[in-house]
């Protein structure tokens, strides 16, 4: 069904309403560019559309139209502008000429991101195949407060849409609500909204009036329901908002189980759509996985980690409470705890970098460690040398950035400070507390800090001078004079 389906959408126009506001979003960015479930709304929704291979997909833009442009046209969606926006049949009226000759229009509000695919190739079989001149999308609702509610004549047949302030008490009990999601035969679409008039309070042109048109005209009008009631739900709030978002987050938490991976307590682990991760993998509470992450298979990420645009082999050890920004992690390594990676690191195969550690623009060499308290920053680090703790690499001058190379076997002594641009060479050993500005040759020891001198009983003495100077210590009463 779904090739067949496929194959003969080149008759399909999709038109994605996208040019309002959204003022109860009390926001001053469009309704349609808010994010949820890692991608903005509009995003969403021509993602849903794309597998349909329809002729055309076109946005209907108005309110920040460049913004909303610049996330539907990459997608392959071609944009129309609603100027000013008086209305979801007035945006109809406005993309005639882009929709052109299609025989079938699918019309979907920007600000339903839930809506799946296969829910869309269902409306438009049921449509088809009833004959119909236009089919509604509908859900069935346990609380359907707030929606238009759908009147059925008979089995698929629709009487009306009924919008809420306009139900009657017994019209009330319905709870098949309307999702504003249609698919029209194009050759009944425009004789009926050639006869809707603008007769409401805000003077504009509803897609829902041609419904009834189309009813009263003798046409065939279906329903459809959406097998997942979410899935009609729109993004009119903050709160609808937290909803759309907390369900994506759902859907993607239970694909990745199937697939293989452990999440323990999923409902506090937040993944993105993009991020993929291999079989056997653990994800502990808390977790976050944002942009385009890859995470390999018998990998563990540990509580409170976040992990955006980073690549991971397998077998990779994330101990908790680490930050890792668009770096790469090879098979085996080990971070953290409270490690940060800035972007463009890279950890060889069976690195150890941990607690405290902040790497940047870097490459840690097969085997290496850098254990404690660490700043490593556009610097080159060998395969099985040693960071030890406090260690800096110094590598801005207050104008440009230099680079630190540390060889193969190197042992760099705690609380050393590596002076950019400098060289350590393979097997050099460098003293704990050293200050390092000039290249170590290889196998050589370099130290640099002042030389050590002690001074004996020089405590004891300063303890005695501080105590007779001190406001609290004991002064001696003075005698009485002998008469």
């Amino acid at each position: 069904m779904d090739n067949a389906l496929a194959m003969s959408n080149h008759d399909v126009a999709v038109l994605i309403l996208a040019a309002g506001k959204g003022t109860r979003l009390r926001s001053s960015l469009a309704k349609v560019l808010h994010h949820a479930g890692g991608r903005p709304l509009a995003d969403h929704v021509v993602r849903a559309c794309l597998p349909l291979h329809a002729k055309k997909i076109i946005a209907v833009v108005g309110h920040q139209a460049e913004q909303v442009s610049a996330v539907v046209e990459p997608l392959g969606a071609e944009t129309v502008l609603q100027q000013p926006q008086n209305g979801t049949g007035h945006a109809l009226l406005v993309s005639k000429r882009a929709i052109g000759n299609a025989r079938y229009i699918i019309v979907l509000p920007g600000d339903a991101p839930l809506v799946r695919t296969e829910t869309l190739r269902a409306l438009l079989q049921k449509h088809k195949t009833g004959n119909a001149a236009a089919t509604i999308l509908t859900a069935v609702l346990a609380d359907p407060a707030g929606y238009g509610r759908i009147l059925r004549k008979s089995g698929d047949a629709v009487a009306a849409i009924i919008e809420e302030s306009e139900l009657t008490p017994d019209q009330r009990e319905l709870n098949e609500i309307n999702s504003s999601i249609y698919c029209f035969t194009a050759a009944k679409l425009w004789p009926a909204l050639a006869h809707v008039k603008p007769n409401n309070k805000h003077r504009e042109i509803y897609l829902t009036d041609a419904m009834s048109v189309l009813n009263s005209s003798g046409e065939t009008v279906l329903a459809e329901i959406a097998p997942d009631p979410r899935e009609a739900l729109g993004s009119n709030t903050r709160a609808d908002l937290a909803g759309v978002d907390r369900t994506f987050r759902e859907w993607k938490r239970d694909q990745l189980m199937r697939d293989g991976v452990t999440i323990q307590l999923p409902e506090t682990v937040l993944v993105d759509p993009d991020v993929t991760i291999g079989e056997d993998t653990i994800l502990e509470p808390t977790v976050q996985l944002l942009g385009k992450t890859k995470i390999g298979a018998r990998c563990t990420i540990r509580t409170g980690s976040v992990l955006r645009d980073a690549t991971l082999g397998d077998n990779v050890l994330v101990e908790p409470h680490c930050v890792i920004d668009s770096s790469r992690l090879e098979s085996e390594v080990v971070l953290g705890p409270f490690a940060r990676l800035r972007p463009e690191s890279h950890l060889l195969k069976g690195a150890r970098v941990g607690n405290f550690v902040e790497i940047k623009k870097s490459t840690i060499g097969e085997g290496s460690k850098a254990p404690h308290l660490s700043y490593i920053g556009d610097a080159k680090v060998g395969s099985k040398s040693n960071i030890g703790a406090g260690t800096i690499t110094c590598n801005y001058d207050g104008f440009s950035k230099h680079p630190t190379t540390i060889g193969n076997r190197v042992f760099v002594g705690s609380d050393s400070v590596l002076v950019a641009p400098v060289k350590l060479g393979d097997g050099a050993y460098i003293a704990a507390g050293s200050v390092i500005t000039r290249n170590v040759p290889p196998d050589a020891l370099g130290i640099a800090r002042g030389r050590q001198s002690t001074k004996p009983n020089w405590a004891a003495r300063k303890r005695r001078e501080l105590s007779a100077t001190s406001p609290h210590h004991p002064k001696k009463k003075p005698r009485k004079k002998r008469r």
